[in-house]
């Protein structure tokens, strides 16, 4: 990569010049398990359908009252309490940025869970908020101690407590968690971007509380290419967190896209449920490999720790498999890749792939 001229390289941050951009892999011609993807397309009967609604859409206008309809649509799928509201973000990534916006007060800090989504950190640090990462235990649970003294010290304008976690897959004690919401001083945000693959959902304590929103994508459900997170939470609460929003961040083509997929929800709920008997299987056979630990997933990925795992990444990613290299995002991490669960075919690629490169 050329050098930045310094005339130039003095317009932007020192930091921000210091940073790394977030990492896409590229995947042309391999089985692609990297990115917690749903790997199932619509029938072509459907495609059709939704190829033929999106040519009808009014792409000279600006999205106007459809948005509103997507919401109304979500508000229902997700069974959104009485009360409470909801707003639309392009991904969780966009929401996630918003808050970091909305609470960025003088002081500010930010408290999650390590290792964790790495864009909770990012967000923080471009919006000039302090990040304070607490460290999982060895078997990636919640240090509850370790949480609780960084809320007395840090007083943070936001917990995330994502519900599963990534890359660990897994749901935390619910017990800790509803300690950690009763001390926060700020916004807690649960983070439930597997919520499709998951055994259990916040949604039906969301209303014991003032402070806790609800963060969920479409990317999981079976549409990241469409870019549709949402953030539910108070109608006061998401009042004051909407007024960062830019306007139209959500496209009326990603909106018409996202209502087709809710009118079809009982096609996706079925391929969630194939990823779900999928990764159980998957599970099995990890169990089955001498050297490979695998840990139980309630998302639609499986971390495993194995005895040399840039070896591995890379004698997987030459028989044509594609996954992620974790263990050197964090030092719990040491050793681990995360496997995304794909078709039967595709994890039976993935298997093979593992096992030829221990």
């Amino acid at each position: 990569m050329s050098k930045l001229p310094d005339r130039l390289a003095r317009l932007l941050r020192s930091d921000v010049q210091g940073m790394h951009a977030y990492a896409v892999q590229p995947s042309a011609g391999l089985v692609k398990l990297d990115a917690m993807e749903n790997p199932h397309r619509l029938s072509p009967q459907l495609q059709r359908q939704l190829g033929e609604r999106l040519g009808a859409v009014a792409i000279n206008r600006y999205p106007g009252s459809r948005l509103d309809d997507l919401k109304a649509a979500l508000h229902r799928h997700a069974q959104v309490p009485a009360g409470f509201q909801l707003m639309l973000g392009n991904g969780s990534d966009e929401l996630i940025s918003m808050l970091a916006m909305a609470c960025d007060v003088p002081g500010a800090t930010i408290v999650a869970p390590v290792p964790g989504f790495v864009m909770y950190a990012m967000s923080a640090q471009l919006q000039g908020l302090k990040f304070v990462g607490v460290d999982l235990t060895p078997d990636f649970e919640l240090d509850e101690r370790a949480m609780l003294a960084a809320i007395e010290q840090h007083q943070p304008s936001i917990v995330y407590l994502a519900y599963p976690n990534n890359p660990t897959a897994n749901l935390w004690d619910d017990a800790a968690i509803e300690r950690i919401v009763q001390a926060a001083p700020g916004l807690v945000v649960m983070d439930e971007a597997y919520q499709p693959f998951a055994s259990r959902s916040y949604i039906d304590r969301i209303g014991r509380h003032e402070h806790v929103l609800l963060m969920r994508t479409l990317s999981k459900f079976g549409l990241a290419g469409v870019r549709i997170g949402y953030l539910i939470g108070r109608e006061a609460l998401i009042a004051e967190v909407d007024k960062v929003r830019p306007p139209y961040n959500v496209s009326v083509l990603n909106a018409e896209a996202a209502l087709f997929a809710l009118e079809h929800a009982d096609v996706f709920e079925a391929q969630a449920a194939d990823l779900r008997a999928e990764r159980g299987r998957l599970l099995e056979r990890l169990a089955q490999l001498p050297g490979v630990q695998a840990w139980h997933s309630d998302a639609n990925m499986v971390l495993v720790r194995v005895p040399d795992a840039a070896r591995t990444f890379a004698g997987m990613k030459q028989r044509g498999v594609l996954v992620k290299n974790v263990s050197t995002m964090h030092p719990l991490l040491a050793r681990c890749l995360r496997l995304t669960v794909g078709t039967a075919d595709e994890n039976a690629q993935m298997l093979a792939a593992l096992q030829q490169s221990l």
